[in-house]
This record gives C-alpha cells, sequence and structure tokens, in this order.
C-alpha cells in the first residue's frame, strides 16, 4: 500500500473534496465517516502524512498525542459520555483501506468484541 499523493484524506486536507469537518486545526483533521460503523463514527487525521501506524517515528509522538487529546474532547463534544472506541487499523490485512494513518472514533451504541 504505497503512499498515493491523491488519496481521498490528502484531498480531504487539500479541501479537494467535501466531508463534513468537526475539527480541525494544523496537525490534523476531523470529519464524519461516509460508511459509518456506529451512529457516532468519525475519522480524525494527521496533515503530516504518514502511511500507517508502523510507519511512525519518534518525530511522530507530538501528533499522535495531539490526535488522541483531539479524540476525547470530541468524544465529550458528541455526548459519548457512556463510552467510546479509537481503532487503528495498520495496513491491508487489518482493514486499512485508505494509506494514510487515521484512527476511528466510534460510539453512540454498545460495542462488542470481537468487532462485528
Amino acid at each position: 500500500m504505497a503512499m498515493l499523493p491523491n488519496n481521498i484524506f490528502l484531498k480531504i486536507i487539500r479541501k479537494e473534496i467535501p466531508a463534513k469537518v468537526i475539527h480541525e486545526d494544523d496537525l490534523c483533521l476531523a470529519f464524519h465517516d461516509v460508511n459509518p460503523q456506529a451512529p457516532t463514527h468519525v475519522l480524525l487525521i494527521p496533515k503530516k502524512e504518514i502511511r500507517t501506524h508502523a510507519d511512525l517515528t519518534d518525530a511522530d509522538a507530538g501528533v499522535m498525542g495531539h490526535l488522541h487529546l483531539v479524540a476525547a474532547k470530541l468524544a465529550k463534544q458528541l455526548g459519548l459520555s457512556a463510552g467510546y472506541r479509537l481503532v487503528i487499523n495498520n495496513d491491508e490485512q487489518a482493514g486499512q483501506t485508505v494509506p494514510h494513518l487515521h484512527l476511528h472514533l466510534l460510539g453512540g451504541r454498545d460495542m462488542t468484541w470481537p468487532p462485528g
């Protein structure tokens, strides 16, 4: 899964295609998933191009911490006080379909394990 300069997340970051954005700052963007797997399903993406979780370096610690803080803030804003799930899929076998690191913030229903 090579980094593609025109993957959908980069197009959203560049405002080339629309998204229902609920948070944006210098480091990241968060928007509602167009194919939600729960009543609340938000994607959080770093603006820096990082292909997968396995491609993180020490230099990415700040942006990853920031993504988690934004996820907690959004969960509170979205009324997920009963609980929520954060998911990072790493590469194709794990279900990563876009070659750009992203977090899924899921909530609004009981979550089961394994997911299904």
